[in-house]
């Protein structure tokens, strides 16, 4: 196995590098699985609806997108 000792300024050892293949080779030895995609939080979620809303918002008043009825967009909800 090929370790390289990552250092820091003062040349202190801070991490090791190994590479891919090996951490794949370690990881079925101890068994350790991929971390899980991470899930959007509600807060993020809501957030990136808002930007979505807002750049069609920009849209319509360039006349763009044309604008949806109030009921529509109450739907939605």
């Amino acid at each position: 196995m090929k370790i390289q000792v990552i250092e820091d300024s003062k040349g202190k050892p801070t991490g090791v590098f190994i590479t891919m293949h090996e951490w794949a080779k370690i990881q079925r030895k101890i068994n350790i699985s991929r971390p899980a995609k991470k899930q959007l939080s509600s807060k993020d979620k809501l957030i990136g609806e808002l930007k979505e809303a807002v750049k069609e918002l920009v849209l319509i008043e360039k006349g763009q997108k044309k604008a949806r009825p109030v009921e529509e967009l109450l739907n939605e909800l």
